[in-house]
């Protein structure tokens, strides 16, 4: 190997090296599950943040796009139930209904991190953990013994991620999901009260079910990425 290349190879390394740097985090992909509760909120619950906590589960797949920024995708199962008594709710005729049922529920979010993440470069300001924010786009099915409740869904929320050490990270996050329904609390006959009780108009934001989910997360690293700059083959040194 000729030394007029090996000067061109350097050259080109360190002018390349930035765009490297700020492509973001030494692995491309995440992979992991995730363990929590979930609750719902609806004609049975309006106000009560925790109310009813049931399990969750699930699997997630994160894209590490750079230091800030992630696009997520993740499969889980929930359970939500109600109950209109001791609701604060006054339905028609002093009517009551109650409802449990599981959900399973597939989507994708855009994850933004407050700080740069990664445990390593650190002369790129970058820290072993940050809180982020997220939204996304889903689709939710609940079935039920008369009645299957199937939609779309509209997450958002906050979380906190930290790399414990070199490709393993532990999350935690709250999120809520606004579906474009109001028929995820009547599972049959018996809970019918449910679904739109008062009788009124619904619009987009109106007589629509939320339910949350607040997860706990292991995640591992994998696939090294590999920049340019490493050598003329594409081989990491």
């Amino acid at each position: 190997m000729s030394s007029t290349f090996l000067q061109r190879w350097l050259i080109l390394c360190l002018l390349n090296l930035p765009f490297c740097l700020v492509s973001g985090q030494e692995f491309l992909y995440e992979v992991g599950g995730m363990a929590g509760g979930s609750f719902y909120m609806g004609d049975a619950n309006k106000t009560v943040l925790f109310r009813g906590l049931n399990p969750a589960g699930g699997v997630v797949f994160r894209y590490n796009a750079n230091f800030r920024i992630a696009l997520k995708g993740n499969l889980a199962y929930a359970m939500v139930s109600g109950t209109t008594q001791n609701s604060g709710n006054a339905f028609p005729n002093g009517a009551q209904a109650s409802f449990s049922r599981g959900l399973v529920e597939l989507g994708g979010q855009f994850e933004y991190n407050f700080f740069p993440y990664s445990d390593k470069f650190a002369y790129l300001n970058t820290r072993r953990y940050s809180p982020y924010i997220l939204i996304g786009l889903g689709a939710t099915v609940a079935p039920g013994k008369g009645s299957t409740f199937a939609g779309m869904n509209i997450p958002i929320g906050t979380g906190i991620k930290y790399k414990l050490k070199n490709r393993l990270n532990l999350g935690l996050e709250f999120s809520v999901r606004k579906l474009f329904g109001d028929g995820l609390d009547v599972t049959d006959d018996s809970n019918r009260l449910l679904d739109n009780p008062y009788g009124i108009s619904g619009s987009m934001m109106k007589n629509k079910d939320w339910y949350s989910l607040l997860m706990f997360s292991i995640t591992w690293d994998f696939g090294p990425r590999n920049c340019q700059c490493n050598s003329s083959d594409n081989i990491l040194f």
